[in-house]
C-alpha cells in the first residue's frame, strides 16, 4: 500500500494497487475491530488511522475523558405511515449484527450509548415521501447509535441532517434484506466548534442498492468512517460525497469497500473545496476485493478544488485485489487550482471574473448535487455552496 499523500496544488495520484493473498487493508489498523475499548490503546496520532487527525481537537472522544452530559444531542425522526420508529435499550437482539468497530472512538461510542434508535421499513414498502432523522445538538456530549432496516424489496431514501453545536460520537448501521433500495443523504451542518466521529457501516444484500450522499459543511472536526459489505450477490453500492472546507476546519472521510460475495457492483465518488489558512481535508478511500469476490466490478476518485493558499490536502485511493476474476477495478485523486481555460473561456464572453468563477465551482459539483434526489436538501445545498463562495471568490 502507498502512503498518504499531502498532495500540492495542481498534483495528481493514481494511489496504489495491490494483489496479495491477505488483507493489508485491515491489517494496517493498529488493533482489529472490536466491542471493547479496551482492545484499542489511547491513540497518539503515529498510528496510520489517525495520523492526519488533530486528536486535542476531539475534545476527549478519543481517551475517554469525554463524559455524556445530560441531552447533549436532541434526535426527532419524521417518517412516512407504515414505518416503525423505536427506541430500544442496549439488550436489544438487532444492536452489533452490523459492522464491528474498528477504532477507539467507534468503541467508545459503541459501549457508552443508553438508547438506539431504530427506524425499521417492511418488506414491499416502497417510500414516497423521505424519513427525516434531524440530529441537533444542544452545547453537550452525547454517544449515538442508529439503526436503519429495510426489509426484503422496501425502498426508501433516509436523510440524517446534524445541526448545532455538540461532541458527537456514534454508530450508524443500514441493513438492506435482498432486492431492497436505501438511499442515505447524511448531511454535517454543524456551527463552527462542534466535533462529530461516527461510523457508518452498511450491509447489502442480495441484489440490493445502496446509496449514500454525504455532504459535511460545518464542524470544527468531522470525521466520518463509512464501511460496505455484502450479503449476498448482486449487490450494488453507491457512495457520494461533497465537502466544503473553510480556514482551520478538519473533515475526514476515510472509506471501506469490502467485496466480500460474486458479483458485486461499487462505486465512489467525493468531491471536496478548500478554502482558507489551515483549511484540511482528509479523503482515504480502501477498496478490498477478496478472493471469493469473483466478477467485482468497481471504481473510486477524489478530486479537490483548492480555492486560496493555505488550506491542505490529503487523499489517498487504496485497492486491493485478492482475485484477477473480476469485471473491473480502478481508482484515482487528483488535487488542483480553478482551471484557467475555463475561467478565460467564461470571462472572454462576457461574464465577469467572480461569476465565472463561482460557475466553475457549482459545475464541480453539479454531478454529486444531483444525486440527492430531495429537492429542498438541494436548495439549500446549492444555497450554502454559494455563502461559502461569496468568502472565497465574491
Amino acid at each position: 500500500m502507498a502512503e498518504a499523500q499531502n498532495i500540492p496544488v495542481g498534483s495528481t495520484t493514481a494511489g496504489s494497487i495491490a494483489v496479495a493473498a491477505e488483507s493489508t487493508v485491515v491489517s494496517r489498523m493498529s488493533a482489529p475491530p472490536s466491542f471493547d475499548v479496551a482492545d484499542f490503546p489511547v491513540p497518539h496520532g503515529r498510528e496510520e488511522e489517525w495520523r492526519f487527525t488533530p486528536l486535542e481537537r476531539l475534545r476527549g472522544l478519543h481517551d475517554g475523558t469525554a463524559v455524556a452530559t445530560g441531552e447533549g444531542v436532541k434526535v426527532t425522526v419524521t417518517a412516512p405511515d407504515g414505518v416503525v420508529v423505536e427506541t430500544v435499550g442496549r439488550d436489544d437482539a438487532r444492536l452489533g449484527k452490523v459492522g464491528t468497530p474498528v477504532d477507539r472512538v467507534a468503541a467508545q461510542a459503541y459501549s457508552a450509548f443508553e438508547q438506539a434508535g431504530v427506524v425499521t421499513v417492511p418488506k414491499e414498502t416502497v417510500l414516497i415521501e423521505p424519513i427525516r432523522i434531524a440530529v441537533h445538538g444542544e452545547g453537550g456530549v452525547r454517544y449515538g447509535h442508529q439503526i436503519i432496516e429495510l426489509g426484503a424489496f422496501a425502498e426508501a431514501v433516509v436523510v440524517i441532517d446534524h445541526t448545532g453545536d455538540a461532541v458527537l460520537a456514534a454508530n450508524v448501521d443500514y441493513v438492506l434484506g435482498d432486492g431492497a433500495k436505501l438511499t442515505v443523504v447524511s448531511v454535517q451542518d454543524w456551527d463552527d466548534k462542534a466535533v462529530h466521529v461516527a461510523q457508518h457501516n452498511a450491509l447489502v444484500g442480495r441484489d440490493a442498492s445502496f446509496k449514500s450522499v454525504v455532504v459535511t459543511f460545518g464542524g470544527d472536526v468531522v470525521r466520518l468512517n463509512p464501511r460496505v459489505e455484502y450479503a449476498g450477490p448482486g449487490g450494488e453500492a453507491e457512495l457520494f460525497g461533497l465537502y466544503f472546507t473553510d480556514a482551520g476546519q478538519h473533515q475526514e472521510h476515510r472509506l471501506l469497500v469490502t467485496h466480500n460475495t460474486p458479483h458485486c457492483k461499487s462505486n465512489v465518488v467525493y468531491k471536496g473545496a478548500l478554502q482558507g489558512q489551515d483549511a484540511h481535508a482528509v479523503w482515504i478511500g480502501d477498496v478490498l476485493i477478496e478472493a471469493k469476490a469473483e466478477g467485482t466490478d468497481t471504481y473510486e476518485m477524489n478530486r479537490n478544488l483548492v480555492l486560496t493558499d493555505g488550506a491542505r490536502v490529503d487523499s489517498v485511493p487504496n485497492l486491493e485485489i485478492e482475485t484477477g476474476e473480476i469485471v473491473g477495478a480502478g481508482h484515482a485523486s487528483a488535487t488542483g487550482r480553478f482551471d484557467d481555460e475555463q475561467l478565460f473561456y467564461l470571462m472572454a464572453r462576457g461574464i465577469p471574473e467572480h461569476e465565472a468563477r463561482r460557475l466553475v465551482v457549482r459545475g464541480f459539483f453539479a454531478e454529486l448535487v444531483q444525486q440527492i434526489g430531495v429537492d429542498d436538501i438541494e436548495e439549500r445545498l446549492l444555497a450554502k455552496i454559494e455563502t461559502e463562495l461569496e468568502a472565497s471568490v465574491g
